[in-house]
Parts: C-alpha cells; sequence; structure tokens
C-alpha cells in the first residue's frame, strides 16, 4: 500500500504531464498537411509522453513498488528525459531560434516540459521506486528510441513537410537539423545515444548515492 504522500506526489506528476500533453496538443494544427507529425515531431513530445504513461504505471499498485516491475521503462523515460534537457539547454542558450525557430517561447510551457517535468519524473524513479538499476536493458532500449526517431524524423516528418526551412533541407522537426548534411545528422544522432551511455551511468551513480543516505 502506497504511503498517502507518495500516492498525492505521484498523481500531481501524472496531472501535470497530461496537461501539458493535452496544452502542447492544443498549440498544434491538426489539419496543417506542412506540419504532418502533429506534436509528436519533436523528441521533447516523445519524453513527455513517455513521463506521462510512467506516472500512470507508477500509480499503480502493480508496478509502483520498490522492485523491477516497470522499473526499465522508468529508467529509459529518466534517461530520455535527460537526453530532453541537456540537448535543448545547451541549444537554447547558443541560439534560442536552434530549437525555436520564430516561434513566442511560453515560459511556463518551456520550463515544465525542458526542466520541472524531467526533475519529478527522475524524484519519483530515483528516490521513490528506486528502480535505477538495470543498465544494460536501459542502453539497448535506448538505441531502439534513437533508431526509431532517426526514422520517424528521417523517413516521415521531413518528406512531409514544407518547414522548417534550412539552408540544406527543408522540414526536420527542428530549425538546426535543416542546416546540416546527412552524415552530420548520423552523426548528431550518433551522439544523441552516445550521450544517453553517459546519462545512464550519472543516473545509476545517482541511484547508489539514493540508495546509501536511504541506508544511514
Amino acid at each position: 500500500m502506497m504511503r498517502r504522500s507518495v500516492l498525492a506526489f505521484r498523481w500531481v506528476v501524472l496531472l501535470l504531464a497530461v496537461i501539458f500533453f493535452v496544452d502542447r496538443a492544443g498549440v498544434e494544427d491538426l489539419g496543417n498537411m506542412s506540419e504532418f507529425g502533429w506534436q509528436f515531431r519533436y523528441l521533447t513530445i516523445w519524453a513527455l509522453t513517455a513521463s506521462m504513461i510512467s506516472a500512470a504505471l507508477m500509480l499503480s499498485s502493480r508496478f509502483g513498488g520498490q522492485d523491477d516491475r516497470g522499473a526499465v521503462f522508468a529508467s529509459i523515460t529518466a534517461v530520455l528525459n535527460m537526453i530532453v534537457v541537456v540537448s535543448y539547454w545547451r541549444l537554447y542558450f547558443t541560439d534560442p531560434a536552434l530549437v525555436n525557430g520564430e516561434n513566442v517561447i511560453v515560459p511556463l510551457r518551456e520550463y515544465y516540459l525542458h526542466l520541472l517535468g524531467p526533475i519529478l519524473q527522475w524524484i519519483d524513479v530515483l528516490a521513490i521506486k528506486r528502480g535505477f538499476r538495470r543498465m544494460g536493458a536501459s542502453a539497448l532500449w535506448l538505441g531502439v528510441l534513437v533508431l526509431a526517431y532517426l526514422g520517424w524524423a528521417e523517413f516521415i516528418v521531413q518528406p512531409l513537410n514544407d518547414q522548417p526551412v534550412g539552408t540544406i533541407t527543408n522540414g526536420l522537426p527542428y530549425p538546426f537539423l535543416n542546416d546540416m548534411e546527412l552524415s552530420a545528422r548520423l552523426v548528431f544522432y550518433g551522439a544523441t545515444w552516445a550521450s544517453g551511455l553517459v546519462f545512464i551511468v550519472v543516473l545509476r551513480l545517482a541511484q547508489a548515492g539514493v540508495d546509501r543516505a536511504v541506508r544511514r
């Protein structure tokens, strides 16, 4: 049986994820085929969707306990969130247009999607479920996700979209990708997977630190 404080926290995490998922859906135009792929063009929304599913799983007695059930999904969600957070802010502080183009930034949305939401999910997997342990499985599924996003962006989203317009190509989800040759984009996707492997180690070390603190 979950403690009331844990249950309340997890309900907050889930409700926030649902609210911002619906909010992000509301700013997309389903009838505009120049934006094929809706909000799922963006890796940020893949991470948000995974966080929403993970939050729902953590509310169930079957998956929310401190055991292996649901732990790999929660772990890969944590890694995906870290990729999004680090990548977004690195590009944003270089030039906001690299990730946002000419779109008007809504601060509350940006801070939730690229900071607060991921932090809440990390707290759950590391401090409540304490489930970040299976590094090999996390690395494998991370590779699957990177390949899935590469295929989605390059072979489905890009051919069916006219925007954003870049110096090399058009239609890839993020403006900076359209200024890169295919070879450079493949290197970028590979670097994303490699950075994810580093984040797996970082999160596993964080889990070990939490475990030691709890045992004291």
